[in-house]
């Protein structure tokens, strides 16, 4: 099967692509590089050392002697985005070509339109050239659990059944999106659905929550290989910045009460429900949607797991609560149901079991990388 993954030069795409490679699917990237434009831009670099995308694949050729096909452009460009698809003739795509930081989105009015017109834009174009020219392929979209919010009900996958003035029926679970990140997934959501609904095409919406770790059995092979971490205040997760902080001797910065309770899954986890998806594919003219995570944590907790594996390495960690620079409930309900994939064979990986060989050791490790003037958050939501 062929495979193009779009967006495979960043953290999730990167680890997908060589996992699939190496699964012995016939793998293309297409990105356009921007992820690494955007460090440049903050002034940040992610924890781990990151090789020009030509290297890194040189270097998984000659290790493996698997070859994966580089297009390097924008998808918002339809022209360069068809002519890559003519090329390749995929038979699934997976998309993780957004911008995809909450943070970035909330910088300011330029960023929060570069988020939207980035993301609905781009995947747009993928759904007009899979009606126009690959009907038959099978779209795996990264969504966000994100688009939920914390409602005060049980979130289901995707879809809701109602009864309301004695009729009856399934819809799209209610959205409520934290950022104009967020927002812009939920935008995508409802573009899929009616390019499934009118043209007929099949797609997988992965509603992902909060990934963490850096090695996969591919990423570890070697140092060209290795995947991000990312930790500064606008690309980086809790956790990672927890455990970056951890490793440096800075306080854990907990938001507010550290209340707030997120989904969770390992980057070996991610790659694995991806290739699920593709190998049991939608119906032609189905909207599915898998909400992709296998644990749930609060900030709180986080930072307390954090300081008990660094106690074990002989860590003394701190633990410090911020004034909150989101808009969000900190207390609050949060139970999402996840059985769709299990149900298709996902074995998950556990936090208690990699927080220290995926997480701490790395950031132990390239400690001296560690950029202190971007431990602290930068961006507000709050109205100035």
């Amino acid at each position: 099967m062929k495979v193009l993954v779009i967006g495979g030069d960043g953290y999730c795409g990167w680890a997908t692509a060589l996992y699939l490679s190496n699964r012995g699917y016939e793998v293309a990237i297409l990105d356009s590089l921007v992820r690494r434009h955007w460090d440049l831009e903050l002034c940040v670099e992610t924890l781990t050392p990151i090789a020009p995308i030509q290297q890194r694949l040189q270097r998984w050729q000659d290790l493996t002697g698997k070859k994966i096909d580089l297009f390097i452009g924008d998808i918002n460009n339809y022209d360069f985005l068809i002519k890559s698809l003519r090329q390749f003739q995929p038979d699934a795509i997976v998309h993780f070509g957004e911008q995809r930081s909450a943070p970035f989105s909330m910088i300011d009015r330029e960023h929060a339109v570069l988020t939207q017109t980035n993301n609905v834009v781009g995947n747009l174009n993928i759904l007009y050239a899979m009606k126009d020219e690959f009907p038959e392929a099978h779209l795996v979209k990264l969504g966000t659990m994100g688009e939920y919010g914390t409602p005060n009900i049980d979130i289901e996958e995707g879809y809701i059944t109602i009864e309301h003035n004695g009729r009856k029926d399934t819809l799209p679970y209610p959205k409520m999106p934290g950022s104009y990140y967020h927002c812009s997934k939920v935008h995508d959501s409802t573009n899929i659905h009616f390019a499934c609904r009118i043209w007929g095409l099949r797609a997988t919406d992965l509603n992902q929550g909060v990934v963490y770790g850096v090695l996969t059995d591919e990423t570890g092979m070697d140092e060209l290989l290795i995947n991000r971490l990312d930790y500064d205040g606008v690309f980086g997760t809790a956790l990672n910045r927890f455990c970056i902080q951890a490793a440096i001797g800075h306080p854990l910065t907990v938001y507010g009460s550290g209340g707030q309770t997120r989904a969770f899954l390992d980057i070996r986890d991610t790659v694995r429900c991806v290739e699920l998806a593709i190998a049991n594919p939608a119906q032609a003219g189905e909207f599915r949607v898998f909400n992709q995570f296998t644990e749930l944590f609060s900030v709180g907790s986080l930072a307390e797991k954090v300081r008990e594996a660094g106690a074990a390495l002989g860590l003394k960690v701190e633990v410090d609560h911020l004034d909150n620079p989101r808009v969000e409930k900190e207390e609050h309900y949060f139970n999402a149901k996840n059985t769709n994939l299990l149900d298709l064979g996902l074995q998950p990986h556990l936090l208690s079991d990699s927080l220290l060989d995926s997480l701490l050791n790395f950031a132990t490790k390239y400690q001296h990388r560690v950029d202190k003037s971007q431990i602290l958050p930068k961006v507000s939501w709050h109205r100035k």
